[in-house]
């Protein structure tokens, strides 16, 4: 009878330890694939955006330009054939003062603007007095070329912390990340980034594009992926209007 129950018991803590195991294994991968970039907060301070209100059929596309001189014409021409005029491009302000042609055509044709600063550098490698200099700069550049509106910041590289979060809110920015990631400067091919940028899009989403030379399959991506959001009813919006009384998300710096 003892026997019975010495087995009995390991029998138990053995189902426990699976269990337990089980339900770690599962938060690994809820915080991989569910919480694919989550974006941080200070406790109850400024707010890093990466989403917008799921609730809503709406979905900002963004596209990065930090070099280059050939991609960005072509990705303009091609949103203008298919009649999107709102979409977001962040610019670095180093790029865009020796190319105010094309910036000044992205205001014309109705995108919005946000910046990555001046020098694309890692912020957070930075100390605070280079933060400031290299956001104080590319808010010059931007205002020169007539755009001095820019309330969105999208940190070089995507790499910011709590300090950064704090200043720049002091220089009146709210930085927006992303929720789907394209990795579309990798140049996969066309339906791998259409795939990423499709596979998983709901209402709220925010999607990282590039339109630097690196990317040279995004244009021919581009219309499939406009084709599969005019299909499924989402509707593309600027990234200021998708966060703009909405209940966007964000997660709490560690």
């Amino acid at each position: 009878m003892n026997q019975f129950h010495v087995i009995h018991m390991k029998k138990i803590k053995q189902f426990i330890i699976i269990l337990v195991a089980a339900f770690f294994t599962a938060g690994i991968l809820y915080v991989e694939n569910v919480l694919n970039y989550p974006v941080f907060s200070t406790t109850s301070g400024p707010k890093a955006i990466y989403k917008g209100d799921s609730g809503k059929k709406e979905i900002a596309l963004t596209f990065d330009i930090s070099w280059g001189d050939v991609k960005a014409e072509p990705i303009l021409d091609t949103l203008k054939k298919h009649n999107i005029n709102n979409t977001t491009f962040f610019l670095s302000a180093s790029w865009a003062e020796r190319h105010p042609d094309i910036v000044e055509r992205i205001k014309k044709d109705g995108h919005q603007i946000g910046t990555m600063g001046y020098a694309y550098k890692n912020y957070k490698e930075l100390d605070a007095s280079e933060i400031n200099h290299d956001l104080s700069k590319s808010k010059e550049v931007f205002k020169k070329l007539g755009i001095d509106d820019i309330t969105l910041l999208r940190p070089p590289s995507g790499q910011f912390n709590k300090e950064v979060l704090s200043i720049a809110e002091k220089h009146g920015y709210t930085i927006v990340h992303y929720s789907i990631d394209t990795k579309d400067w990798l140049n996969p091919g066309v339906d791998e980034i259409v795939r990423k940028a499709t596979s998983s899009i709901k209402g709220g989403d925010i999607v990282l594009l590039h339109a630097s030379d690196s990317a040279k399959q995004t244009n021919e991506a581009l219309p499939i992926i406009i084709n599969h959001l005019s299909k499924n009813g989402l509707k593309n919006v600027t990234v200021e209007d998708l966060i703009s009384n909405a209940e966007t998300k964000s997660n709490e710096v560690k």
